[in-house]
């Protein structure tokens, strides 16, 4: 864990949907917010479909916007669904990317929410690169802090060992450029 302006900023690896103490975490959606592989597969296998169901209440959401929707059987207040590709399966870009990772930090600002977790928006189904995925996350998150938040704490969680290393070089960048 390091602090970066007032804000705690930690890498950790395992199950997003398994943390608890925490007010949010963000599913890189579809447009569609139907939540079939990936991330989204797993909150909706963990936290039961009534997750989905609220999403698909909101849809379409176009890349750039998030919706906060209940989180089921999870122990966290919300799942916030910043879309990172336009239907199921698509592969995404960093610039979609840099959109649905803005959008779920400026809905996290709109809710008052202290703490959240990201998932490597972009590196799984998504195709990218989990190095490139991560910088883009990270960069975002930075000028997020700088321009002010209700944040107090950002996990960064890490499904393998590849996008936690990556993680884990983006935060240190940070650190080292300021």
């Amino acid at each position: 864990m390091v602090r970066y302006k007032g804000i705690e900023l930690e890498v950790v690896k395992g199950d997003i949907t398994k943390l608890k103490d925490l007010d949010a975490i963000v599913n890189p959606a579809n447009s569609q917010m139907i939540m079939g592989g990936g991330v989204a597969g797993a909150i909706k296998r963990a936290g039961g479909k009534v997750i989905e169901d609220d999403a698909r209440r909101h849809a379409p959401v176009p890349v750039g916007k998030a919706v906060a929707t209940t989180a089921g059987k999870l122990a966290v207040k919300y799942v916030i669904h910043a879309p990172t590709m336009e239907y199921p399966a698509m592969r995404t870009t960093t610039e979609k990317v840099r959109a649905a990772v803005n959008a779920a930090l400026n809905l996290c600002r709109e809710l008052g929410v202290g703490s959240v977790a990201f998932p490597g928006m972009g590196a799984g189904v998504g195709g990218l690169n989990p190095r490139v995925a991560a910088e883009v996350i990270v960069d975002s998150i930075v000028k997020h802090v700088s321009e002010g938040t209700t944040l107090r704490k950002i996990l960064l969680v890490a499904f393998d060992d590849e996008l936690y290393r990556s993680f884990r070089e983006a935060v240190e960048g940070v650190l080292t450029r300021d």
